[in-house]
């Protein structure tokens, strides 16, 4: 069992990183199950480092500690009517978790992903340095842009712990227009191609969502346009699913990509639990077997998309790519070996053995 170490710094942070052992942050531990499976020596709980360090409303800027919980930020910007446009998909994730998994939800169509809304970032590498890059940082560290480096990098590269987000606008007003449908793929196309500036078009099973936001008059104008394109219902409350996973623990997660053109034969393979930004291209769906990751990626491969097993009971992940074809995987070793050549972090979570 790896000894669990909780700092209250990113120099207690450092200080642990320095002694040579091999370590795993995490925060609420709601993603520690993704990826592959590792023993560390340390298991680094960053949930002391849970402070809002800094909120300038004026310039939509927040300042955050990696341990801070997604919706604790949300709370203390929205006093100010902003939000930081990043969902909570797993119910009291933290903001370094986030940013390791790269988790999002139905807002990136409108706002991006984290990679977006990132401005700053600090981090502690393996041999113990603090690194900090963006923000009022004018320049970066060894001329990465290591702020987008650190997103999606599962803790493999530095322990992230803090982060600088721009903020956006908390809407005056949100509508879903809700359908059920025998074909989503066709009413996606109706939405995304038409005048009406989706937020977010979101599936579940056969249901489909569509966000709206922005200003009452204009709100109403656009949610006119998607009830003449797809019918359907208009509620201000979100549907109880939206943003949110749709496997249980202990089942087999996909998250699944393709191009909006082949999203139709995708869904019809991914089955009836499959859920997320179909109006993007990213969708996450449940496997009953582990030959079923095979067969759906095989079906996104051809409409240039990719399967990856999110999260799996281990006796799956060992018969299973977790991660499938990684075409810049070389690259990805490469950078590695710059950030951390002894291994120390997270070894082997990641893709290709990372």
């Amino acid at each position: 069992m790896p000894t669990v170490v909780t700092p209250a710094s990113t120099g207690d942070v450092a200080e642990v990183l320095r002694g040579g052992h091999t370590v795993v942050p995490t925060g609420r531990g709601t993603k520690l199950t993704w990826g592959m499976p590792v023993e560390p020596e340390v298991l680094l709980d960053l949930c002391a480092m849970d402070r809002v360090i800094d909120h300038q409303p004026g310039d939509l800027i927040v300042h955050v500690e990696a341990g801070a919980p997604l919706a604790a930020v949300q709370e203390v910007v929205g006093r100010a009517g902003q939000r930081l446009a990043l969902d909570e998909t797993v119910a009291g994730g933290t903001i370094g978790g986030v940013l390791a998994t790269n988790a999002s939800g139905p807002t990136r169509m409108h706002a991006g992903t984290a990679r977006d809304l990132l401005i700053g970032v600090t981090v502690v590498r393996a041999d113990g340095v603090v690194a900090k890059a963006g923000g009022r940082v004018v320049k970066n560290v060894a001329g990465y842009d290591l702020g987008k480096l650190m997103v999606g990098s599962f803790g493999t590269l530095a322990v992230i712990t803090e982060a600088v987000f721009r903020l956006h606008p908390l809407p005056d007003v949100q509508r879903w227009v809700t359908v059920e449908t025998d074909d989503p793929h066709a009413l996606v196309q109706r939405v995304i191609h038409s005048q009406a500036v989706p937020w977010a078009v979101e599936v579940d099973g056969s249901t489909l969502s569509v966000l709206i936001g922005g200003r009452p008059d204009g709100v109403a104008a656009r949610v006119a346009v998607v009830r003449d394109l797809i019918g359907g219902s208009v509620s201000d409350v979100a549907p109880a699913w939206w943003g949110r996973y749709p496997w249980k623990p202990g089942e087999i997660g996909l998250k699944v990509t393709c191009a909006i053109s082949g999203l139709g034969e995708v869904l019809a393979a991914a089955g009836p639990r499959v859920r997320g930004s179909a109006g993007v291209g990213v969708v996450y769906a449940v496997a009953d077997r582990a030959e079923d990751v095979h067969r759906l990626r095989e079906v996104a491969a051809r409409h240039g998309g990719t399967v990856v097993v999110v999260d799996a009971p281990d006796e799956v992940k060992q018969v299973v790519d977790v991660w499938g074809p990684v075409p810049a995987l070389d690259l990805m070793r490469r950078v590695k070996e710059q950030f951390d050549p002894e291994r120390r972090l997270s070894p082997g979570r990641f893709v290709g053995g990372i």
